[in-house]
């Protein structure tokens, strides 16, 4: 009778202790969300600067093999040699980049609201649709010709009183310190990613160490295979993905300015930054193409659409099978899925960084899925 009791005792207290580490994990895993809920944008920010510092190492680890030089000193090279090649589009191209991205910021705008037009003259409802900054900015230029050409007669020659200056400076100032607050915020993002690449690149061992550490000792040789497969995959992926961004910008550049395309090295530099976005970017990168390229006309138009398709064919059919089935294989409506949930959810963030996200997902389960560890290696 007393081993029954006793065993009896020991299973209430199993059970009760099962149910007190349930119930702590789960309160864990809640403040976890709730954290990374309330600080999404922080954390997107933080994993863009670790992505950098994957790209600047993998890098690194590539003009290794072309010459023996130290870790920082290679690293340096790479550094000077991006900074070389983004000073000499800004000093060679800044002029022709700033007047195109006007030019085709006033296209869009006005292309938006012949679109608007054309379709409330066939019966489309737009009024859910958000046309109407793109429609109004497109005619302010002419709404303010009209009012400054016909000045009313009360203001003609009249003084401003204290309540309309007082309005008016209180909308300048309020409008400066937008403008202020969201360049600080840009100027500051771009900082603190640059600095946490710079930093995780020139010493990947030290946070690659401090990450080990943090895992409880009888799992560290399994966290070990993980974080070296996800860096691997990560090099691969991003080294690939540079190549495929290089090679549409080169290809949307050339052919729209064959065609004739206004803004062609513009339209090329944000094809080739959206193609960093799998399918989404794409499809936005297109649908700007065509908007810019109807106020040429309607063949320009058409044959910017073809050389749309033509440089997606490049992208999904050449470059991803020969360059990046290396390094990623998802299948395309899973991928699609995920970005739009993390778009929805998150917003830009999200949907620029779906993919390496789930490519830490997909080393994460496949490792866990083979029953071997040294297998998952």
């Amino acid at each position: 009778m007393t081993d029954s009791a006793d065993n009896r005792l020991q299973a209430r207290n199993d059970l009760a202790w099962a149910i007190a580490v349930g119930g702590i994990g789960v309160v864990l895993f809640a403040a976890l969300l709730t954290f990374a809920w309330h600080f999404a944008a922080t954390l997107f920010l933080l994993f863009a600067g670790m992505l950098l510092g994957v790209a600047l190492n993998a890098m690194t680890t590539l003009l290794g093999r072309l010459t023996k030089l130290p870790h920082a000193l290679r690293l340096a090279i790479v550094c000077l040699a991006m900074a070389g090649l983004l000073s000499g589009i800004v000093f060679l191209g800044g002029t022709t980049i700033a007047q195109q991205a006007t030019v085709l910021s006033n296209t869009i705008k006005s292309q938006l609201g012949s679109v608007k037009d054309f379709l409330e003259q066939h019966g489309v409802d737009t009024s859910y649709l958000d046309f109407t900054n793109a429609a109004g900015e497109a005619k302010e230029g002419s709404a303010l010709t009209t009012t400054t050409t016909t000045p009313a007669p009360s203001q003609s020659h009249g003084i401003p009183g204290a309540g309309a200056l007082a309005s008016s400076g209180g909308a300048i100032i309020s409008q400066t310190l937008k403008v202020l607050l969201g360049t600080v915020s840009v100027v500051g993002n771009f900082f603190i990613v640059l600095f946490l690449g710079l930093a995780f690149a020139a010493q990947p061992s030290i946070y690659r160490a401090g990450l080990l550490f943090i895992a409880p000792a009888k799992y560290r040789a399994q966290a070990t295979v993980i974080v070296d497969r996800i860096g691997e995959t990560l090099e691969r992926w991003l080294i690939a993905q540079i190549i495929t961004m290089t090679a549409v910008f080169l290809v949307t550049w050339i052919g729209l300015a064959i065609i004739g395309i206004p803004s062609s090295f513009i339209l090329g530099i944000q094809a080739g930054l959206l193609a960093f976005i799998p399918t989404v970017g794409a499809i936005l990168g297109g649908l700007i193409v065509v908007l810019a390229s109807l106020a040429t006309g309607w063949i320009a138009a058409l044959s910017a659409f073809i050389l749309f398709l033509g440089v997606h064919a490049l992208e999904s059919y050449v470059l991803t099978p020969i360059i990046q089935r290396q390094a990623l294989d998802i299948p395309p409506a899973t991928l699609f899925a995920f970005q739009i949930l993390l778009g929805v959810v998150f917003g830009i963030w999200g949907l620029a960084l779906a993919l390496p996200l789930m490519a830490i997902a997909k080393v994460m389960i496949d490792h866990f899925k083979t029953d071997d560890p040294a297998r998952a290696a």
